[in-house]
């Protein structure tokens, strides 16, 4: 097995407003600042296109198809500092009055390399995503490669459903993004923390979460490693931080711990209700 330099990977920890442009420009300013510290991969928070709290119909109103302007500005950008760039995009149904809830990865060739429509929504602790949002189809683990290593993608929600990331780890995942707006709330950031680690030390892989910051998000977005320990982290400021990730530690922490190996359960997709 070749192993690889690490590469960084960043999260970038802002608050989406109702202004895609100022959006994006905030996006450029974090990918470039992600960039000149050594990023690679940079993960940008669920929602990036566009955030309005209480959810309400403008969302759909403002949702774009993947090959709308926001997508293709990420495309530009990625290509402009060759790097890999995942974020939130409101995207286009046939549903009038609800949108997907996607998160899209876009690479250095200036092409989107994966797109992952979120499982499972966020009714629960009071809300109703699902008044706004189609729920995506359990189609196959979307992943992609970057610095010799496969990253896959969920998104916020999903990470309270171990089966998810389960799942993309048997697509090869070595590396999970979770683009995430993680209401605060009480004990919500202490869930957040726990559920990054424990999605990282039960499947042996890195981990990272982009959240929003507060006063709506619970902030704390990190990069976690195959053993649970956060490499890269912030409190409750907008900003970027990045990590490295390996695969020599991917391959010793397997090594000393081959759970995934040792274990007796597969997963089986449930339809819904």
């Amino acid at each position: 097995m070749t192993l690889h330099e690490p590469i960084g990977v960043a999260v970038a920890q802002f608050a989406p407003t109702p202004d895609i442009d100022a959006n994006l420009a905030t996006i450029r300013s974090f990918s470039i600042r992600a960039a000149e510290r050594g990023a690679s991969v940079i993960v940008f928070p669920e929602y990036s296109s566009y955030f309005v709290n209480p959810m309400d119909d403008s969302f759909a109103r403002h949702a774009q198809g993947l090959d709308g302007p926001f997508v293709r500005s990420l495309e530009a950008l990625a290509s402009e500092l060759s790097v890999h760039i995942v974020a939130g995009l409101v995207e286009t149904t046939d549903d009038p009055r609800r949108f997907s809830n996607t998160a899209v990865a876009v690479g250095p060739e200036e092409e989107t390399v994966a797109v992952y429509r979120k499982q499972h929504l966020y009714d629960a602790f009071g809300q109703k995503e699902s008044d706004w949002v189609v729920a995506g189809e359990l189609d196959e683990p979307q992943t992609f490669e970057a610095g010799g290593l496969c990253f896959g993608l969920q998104t916020c929600y999903d990470l309270r459903f171990p089966e998810v990331t389960r799942r993309i780890v048997d697509a090869g995942a070595e590396v999970v993004l979770v683009p995430a707006e993680w209401v605060r709330g009480p004990l919500k950031e202490h869930h957040w923390r726990t559920l990054l680690t424990a999605r990282a030390i039960e499947n042996t892989v890195y981990v990272a979460g982009a959240d929003h910051p507060p006063s709506i998000g619970a902030g704390n977005s990190m990069v976690v490693d195959p053993s649970g320990v956060p490499l890269a982290t912030l409190g409750t400021q907008s900003d970027v931080v990045v990590a490295f990730v390996s695969r020599a530690v991917l391959t010793e922490t397997r090594a000393v711990n081959p759970s995934l190996q040792l274990r007796r359960y597969g997963i089986v997709a449930r339809a819904r209700d």
